[in-house]
């Protein structure tokens, strides 16, 4: 269905190759010859330990730890400390976590006392829904003792699955953290009189761990408790770090692991229905395809797939666009994002070698059928991460041509969280849309690093080059930038620097030829009994992009402060001075142009929230100011309810007033969005995506009905339509789908 292309992803950007031979010695000195010193640095000491017990019988799984006899002679381990509110002082509730194990998973238990039970708050049932809105518990599992990867593992008091892959800790500026990670596993909980109680059932299947019968994980257990506010540990962190600080983990011994052999074969069933839109009369569909998942060793695993769909996946978020730039769509189909922070190199957003929307999605938001492809993603050792993707997608007359996909990453990790590595990314096409003499590739190769100084410091950095037929110099990128983050201040500073012709067609780009610099500083304050406040946040940031002929493209100087209540209200004052630098004429809207120049202007930032783990909350953002040599009001409001863990909904508006004398042009555009989701239990859920723009007049619905088996497996059954009320729109397009996938494990 065709739609405006201010609501969609714009076309991918072009540029293209040149030589970094300089910038990639310098940067593989750095971090040679840091990380051999960090290396050599003891491992952190004062760390608790607890120990692992083997069972004798499984226990029964229905969330009764205490009255189960096959915790029985397991001593478990205790003693949480508070990050929030009162940072460094033990939990004000008894929580107990017993770890047990068996020849084929990982079992672990957990008491939640608590003085109060009907004070406990639950606010959703939803596979990995937001556990910070609620009391919850949660694990992370190091189990390649690396110290800087790991996988989560929560729930909360109605058995709620929470898993997601935890990548070099998902540190400042990288995109480390994935919770689209869908692992087979199981949980049960109950509330009682005492509290709450939960148990894991974690198939060894299912973690990554080194070789040895024998083993010494890293671990950290976080819970919840919403009415206090109360963020607590079991090895304890300062305000700063969350539970992705896999350094930071204490240590769990005397696992035995199983000889395991892992094979998963997931077929599935696809059955489609289109009418209307640019269709004149009804099409259908039948499609067949398989995913399936070998462990070549326990930490390295081989990932193939035919025919991929990806039907159970929500419908993108609506954007405005109106600016110069690419607007970025996140990744959401579960292929990509299992160990896709193992391939991520570049500035998140920004500046990416490899970005996976661009297989199997064109520059419109297209779908591109998949023929197949394979991907290879582990560990070679304790230290060694490794990455082979291959895929191969079909022609689509007038969207792409034929495409096969190659990238290889390898990436060694050292000590005191530092790391370097490299990655290829390529791109073969059929050259279908080309003239015969030119060859239809692209490639971009690319070095990374990350360095380790003390417990607070981390430099990253990266460079790159591409190569395309016919685009020859100015094709290198690199970037350096540096952070500092310690329990009361927040520093970083940046460089970034994109050639004329740097061009990674696989990757993603928010603008070309540019010079940036980024620097920021955040203090943390927590006053003591002062109104309530738990947290103070002043801060400041900058960032300011030139071409290579030193004009400012972009200025922008951020003024704030946050103030956090300790009831969960928050309310931020912001202040923004920015310049915006014209070279060409560009349509912001149909009929209206911003003519070159520099606009120098000034806004107002406000932005409040109430308590969000309440029944009803709301919020709002406000920018008001200037821009483009006129006046822009951006107002933001949203309220969300729900009922229970059953029954969740948001209401969103994104509405955007420009008054431009200059260009002649004074118009309004408003986004609205309707969240729905009712589960009937946690893994039979019913949700629904409404969006409305009214500068279209497109009307845009997406109805998913998904009842789970094993991780993300099980019956879906989509709806999706988009009515183009506006001048010369389409006739209403309706789409229906019913997918349904199982898991086999054929080792069981």
């Amino acid at each position: 269905m065709s739609q405006n292309s201010k609501f969609r992803e714009e076309p991918g950007v072009k540029a293209i190759p040149g030589g970094l031979t300089g910038y990639w010695v310098i940067i593989c000195l750095v971090f040679f010859l840091g990380a051999s010193q960090v290396f050599a640095e003891d491992e952190l000491t004062g760390r608790p330990v607890m120990q692992a017990y083997p069972l004798g019988s499984a226990p029964l799984l229905d969330g009764s730890v205490l009255d189960d006899p096959a915790w029985q002679g397991v001593v478990p381990g205790s003693g949480f400390w508070q990050v929030q509110p009162n940072e460094g002082q033990p939990s004000t509730q008894k929580t107990e976590v017993y770890i047990g194990f068996r020849d084929s998973a990982l079992y672990i238990g957990m008491v939640a006392y608590d003085d109060k039970p009907d004070g406990i708050i639950v606010t959703d049932g939803r596979r990995d829904s937001n556990l910070n809105d609620g009391d919850s518990f949660r694990v992370i599992i190091d189990g390649l003792l690396d110290r800087q990867n790991g996988l989560v593992f929560g729930t909360n008091p109605v058995g709620m699955e929470y898993d997601a892959q935890v990548v070099k800790e998902a540190a400042s500026g990288e995109s480390g953290f994935n919770l689209n990670w869908d692992a087979s596993w199981s949980v049960k909980a109950r509330i009682s009189e005492i509290g709450w109680s939960a148990e894991m059932r974690i198939p060894f299947k299912t973690l990554r761990y080194g070789n040895g019968d024998k083993q010494e994980w890293g671990i950290n257990f976080q819970r919840n408790i919403r009415r206090n506010n109360e963020v607590a540990y079991w090895a304890p962190l300062t305000r700063q770090y969350n539970l992705n600080r896999v350094s930071e983990a204490g240590t769990i011994k005397g696992i035995v692991t199983p000889r395991s052999r892992n094979l998963k074969f997931t077929p599935y069933a696809l059955g489609n229905a289109q009418r209307g839109g640019e269709l004149d009369g009804t099409e259908t569909d039948l499609e067949v395809g398989f995913d399936a998942k070998y462990s070549i060793t326990p930490s390295l695993t081989l990932d193939l797939t035919y025919n991929t769909d990806f039907a159970q996946v929500e419908a993108d978020e609506q954007q405005v666009n109106l600016d110069r730039f690419n607007l970025f769509f996140p990744e959401k189909r579960p292929f990509f994002l299992e160990n896709a922070g193992q391939f991520t190199v570049g500035n998140s957003g920004e500046a990416q070698l490899f970005f996976s929307r661009r297989i199997g999605i064109g520059e419109d938001g297209d779908v591109i059928p998949i023929e197949g492809g394979a991907r290879v993603s582990g560990k070679i050792g304790n230290s060694t991460n490794v990455g082979f993707l291959y895929m191969s997608s079909e022609a689509v007359d007038d969207i792409a041509p034929g495409n096969q996909f190659t990238v290889a990453r390898v990436n060694q990790e050292m000590g005191n969280r530092s790391s370097l590595g490299a990655i290829f990314v390529e791109r073969n096409g059929d050259g279908s849309y080309l003239v015969p003499e030119q060859d239809d590739k692209n490639r971009t190769y690319g070095i990374d690093g990350r360095l380790g100084i003390g417990e607070y410091t981390l430099i990253n950095g990266w460079a790159a080059q591409t190569d395309t037929p016919g685009l020859d110099g100015d094709d290198h990128a690199y970037s350096l930038r540096a952070d500092y983050d310690s329990a009361e201040w927040r520093h970083g500073i940046e460089y970034t620097e994109v050639g004329e012709n740097f061009n990674p067609e696989v990757g993603y780009l928010r603008r070309t030829e540019f010079r940036k610099f980024t620097t920021n500083s955040l203090k943390r304050i927590r006053p003591d009994d002062f109104l309530g406040l738990l947290e103070i946040r002043p801060h400041y940031s900058y960032q300011g992009f030139w071409d290579f002929d030193d004009f400012k493209e972009t200025g922008f100087l951020h003024l704030d402060v946050h103030w956090e209540w300790k009831n969960g209200y928050e309310f931020h004052t912001g202040y923004n001075i920015f310049t915006d630098g014209i070279k060409e004429p560009f349509e912001i809207i149909d009929d209206v142009w911003i003519q070159p120049g520099s606009y120098h202007e000034s806004e107002v930032g406000l932005s409040f929230n109430t308590n969000e783990s309440a029944p009803l909350s709301a919020g709002f953002r406000a920018n008001i100011g200037g821009k483009f040599g006129g006046d822009r009001m951006i107002l933001s409001p949203w309220v969300q309810y729900r009922a229970g863990d059953k029954f969740s909904s948001s209401l969103s508006v994104n509405y955007h007033d420009y008054e431009l004398p200059v260009t002649g042009g004074d118009f309004s555009v408003m986004l609205a969005r309707l969240r729905l989701s009712y589960s009937f239990t946690p893994k039979i859920l019913l949700q629904a995506l409404v969006q409305y723009n009214d500068y279209d007049e497109v009307l845009a619905t997406n109805l998913r009905f998904s009842w789970l088996r094993s991780a993300n497996t099980g019956l879906y059954v989509v709806y999706n339509e988009v009515d183009e009320q506006g001048v010369g729109g389409l006739p209403k397009g309706r789409e229906i789908i019913v997918k349904y996938s199982f898991m086999f494990d054929v080792f069981k």
